[in-house]
């Protein structure tokens, strides 16, 4: 016996609550009928597996009425009882010398089981003359070898229970205080494993995420395709360089946002069992994912870089590259927080985009970064669209020494200095826009854990 062991209730039978049970390896399993609705060859099999378990050293009771005579006699012990009191409790064959000893041996070539519940039973019309048998067996039992032996076990384990706690507790209970069966590192793998599995059984879903991000791509290469270094063309580019991040944005939060609310009760059932920890399985959920969530964005950009006319420094190029997927990654931690926090789907996806906007609306496109009132400014650090916009309107007009001008009764940059400065972005936050992305990362998928921690602690 262990403190940390979990003792296993099993309701009448059904497969997958089984399997889910089982999978948690407990000590003790408690079975309520698990052959109802079986048929007798199907009854056999599940006493068979769980007789095998007890063989293995775990503790299995079950309550099962009418076994069939090739399940009774996988039974290690049978527990009679009738009116409350036990009429008899030892192994199968004892049971049958037991009753014969009393004058009621069960026929030859007739199933024990039946003939102990027939020997037992009330019979109606018969209650007086039934209740006398059923207090005489009882009695006999009381008196017999085979309950002598379990009124001595009885009184040994309550005098092991009156020990002081420090005395049993810490030989019987205090041996492993986890309540996990399995290390860490198993749960990671076993946990990284179903996880891939989950994202990937389904490519269809994610060729069409990738048919969908081809889509966009292509539709913004025929609307800005062969954009010129004029006025013109830098209001086009800051226009496209924000669609891409709004893009990302919304794409990889709707992603990811019913991830952890729809799978909630399972996993609130499995931790419960102590299959796996909260971190393993956040990790593990996450983990499974990046792979998505870095080929996507590169696609997506990769895509339509040059035929827009965007900087064509291969150098630039990369750094678009590492800026597109970091807000993606950005957007999906914060969908993942989104996910975490909600309480089902529906509640996910009402909250999900009202929450959004208002950081869209600090990423410097549609209000000028310096304009941003003061008792908003704490939210524009929030905002992965101010770091990304700044960063990507940087990577591309930092340089850039000469914009042409077409029409002279036009307000024309002249340079990239000038569009940046115009914006109120600054060359030299490039380098910590990029930490600044990395970092919330971090903090949505911290905060997001820290909510699902939070779940399974009030649970």
């Amino acid at each position: 016996r262990k403190k940390s062991g979990k003792t296993c209730t099993l309701p009448p039978p059904d497969p997958v609550v089984f399997l889910l049970q089982v999978l948690t390896d407990p000590p003790l399993m408690f079975c309520d009928e698990p052959t109802s609705g079986l048929d007798s060859f199907m009854a056999q099999n599940v006493v068979s597996v769980l007789a095998g378990m007890a063989r293995k050293g775990k503790t299995v009771v079950c309550t099962i009425h009418q076994p069939s005579s090739e399940v009774f006699s996988l039974f290690d012990k049978v527990l009679l009882m009738a009116e409350g009191r036990v009429a008899f409790l030892g192994a199968p064959d004892h049971a049958c010398r037991f009753f014969s000893q009393l004058g009621a041996g069960c026929p030859s070539n007739y199933n024990p089981a039946d003939f102990f519940v027939q020997l037992l039973a009330v019979v109606p019309s018969r209650e007086e003359s039934c209740r006398q048998t059923i207090e005489m067996v009882c009695d006999a039992f009381q008196r017999s070898e085979y309950g002598l032996k379990v009124q001595h076990d009885a009184d040994a384990g309550n005098e092991l229970m009156a020990k002081p706690p420090h005395s049993w507790e810490e030989e019987l209970f205090l041996v492993d205080t986890s309540p996990y069966k399995a290390s860490w590192w198993a749960q990671f793998r076993a946990v990284l494993w179903r996880s891939s599995l989950s994202v990937f059984k389904e490519p269809q879903l994610i060729k069409v995420r990738m048919l969908q991000t081809v889509m966009v791509a292509l539709m913004i290469v025929l609307i800005y395709y062969g954009q010129t270094l004029d006025q013109d063309g830098v209001m086009n580019i800051n226009g496209v360089i924000f669609i891409c991040l709004t893009n990302m944005t919304f794409q990889n939060v709707f992603a990811v946002i019913n991830v952890f609310c729809a799978e909630l009760p399972i996993f609130m059932r499995e931790h419960a069992n102590g299959m796996y920890r909260v971190d393993v399985y956040f990790l593990c959920k996450t983990l499974a994912e990046t792979p998505v969530f870095l080929v996507l964005p590169l696609l997506f950009i990769s895509l339509p870089y040059y035929l827009i006319g965007l900087n064509p420094e291969p150098t630039r190029f990369f750094l678009a590259c590492l800026i597109i997927v970091l807000v993606a990654n950005v957007a999906t931690s914060f969908g993942y927080l989104i996910s975490c926090i909600s309480s089902s789907v529906s509640m996910a996806l009402s909250i999900g985009p009202p929450i959004v906007i208002p950081f869209m609306l600090f990423g410097g496109f549609f209000l000028n970064n310096d304009s941003v009132p003061s008792y908003f400014k704490w939210l524009s650090y929030l905002s992965w669209f101010k770091y990304g916009d700044e960063a990507l309107l940087i990577n591309q007009w930092q340089g850039v020494d000469e914009i042409a001008c077409t029409r002279s009764n036009a307000t024309c940059p002249r340079t990239g200095h000038v569009v940046l400065e115009t914006l109120s972005f600054h060359e030299e936050d490039f380098w910590l826009d990029i930490v600044n992305l990395g970092a919330l990362i971090i903090a949505f998928r911290f905060f997001a854990f820290l909510s699902l921690l939070s779940r399974t602690m009030r649970s």
